[in-house]
């Protein structure tokens, strides 16, 4: 239900008034200039004699409109000022001029004067505070509309989402688990030659890429393989070239280790054989 709007109901009361002056006002105007019309030239034509005041009056009417259309476009119209002007002053003039009629101008009293111009410029005022009326009920100047004050406004409903809580069941068991050893590393053990007491530390030269036997890939030994059968043709004394040959390498590699070994362990004293100890001799 609306509430009673105090502003809103002095606006409509406003402009009741207003009406009503501007009619009373127009009316009054407009019959003092249809006396004059018809006490100066316009006796005998007594309808148009209450025309006449149209002339002037409706200049006032359609200035007035032609304002308020101005002031909702936001502009000014200069025609609208003009026609507004001379249809005041010349209904105020002709009002006050026709007071004297057929009497001596000296002899009307200063009032009668007062009397005579003050409805044209009621009408005029009165026409211009009903468009000012009109003008703000287009524009919402006035903000008439219903107040809601914060006792009565909507307080949001706020709804919270009901979460299910979780409790997390007790851990009693214990499972073992198994953790794998790493695998043990393998010992590496120096070579022995069987019949030989001696005990040779495998040491192999930096490989020289010049010395390498150009081979394919697949056919080409590892370098611990190469390196065993070198020093197991060093130790039987098998020819270079053999050697060479078994361990996919050059000669001159070979022959590049094999002074090596002569360097470290001695010259064999029988060449491309076994040096065995006799088991007699042992003995």
């Amino acid at each position: 239900m609306n509430r009673f709007d105090p502003s809103r109901a002095l606006a409509i009361a406003a402009g009741l008034v207003i009406i009503a002056l501007t009619g009373a006002a127009f009316w009054l105007s407009y019959a003092h200039l249809a006396e004059v019309a018809l006490a100066h030239g316009l006796g005998q034509a007594k309808e148009r004699a209450w025309a006449w005041p149209a002339t002037l009056d409706l200049f006032i009417v359609a200035g007035e409109l032609m304002m308020l259309r101005a002031a909702l476009a936001r502009k000014v119209d200069g025609w609208a000022i003009a026609l507004t002007a001379i249809g005041s002053v010349g209904s105020i003039v002709l009002n006050v001029a026709g007071v004297t009629g057929a009497r001596d101008a000296g002899a009307v009293p200063l009032l009668d004067y007062v009397v005579a111009a003050v409805p044209p410029t009621a009408a005029l005022l009165a026409f211009g505070a009903l468009m000012r009326q009109v003008h703000q009920a287009l524009t919402g100047d006035e903000d008439t509309d219903e107040v809601v004050t914060p006792d009565e406004a909507a307080e949001p409903v706020v709804h919270r989402a009901e979460v299910a809580t979780v409790t997390p069941h007790e851990v009693t068991d214990t499972v073992p688990v198994a953790i794998e050893q790493a695998p043990a590393v393998p010992e590496v053990k120096p070579l022995v030659i069987c019949g030989d007491r001696r005990v040779f530390t495998l040491t192999v030269p930096t490989p020289d890429p010049d010395d390498e036997v150009t081979v394919s890939p697949d056919e080409r030994l590892r370098a611990e393989a190469a390196a065993t059968i070198i020093r197991a043709g060093w130790v039987t004394g098998t020819s270079v070239a053999e050697t060479a040959r078994q361990a996919t390498r050059s000669t001159s590699y070979v022959k590049k280790v094999f002074a090596r070994l002569d360097d470290e362990q001695g010259p064999q004293s029988t060449p491309g054989q076994l040096a065995l100890v006799a088991a007699g001799g042992g003995s």
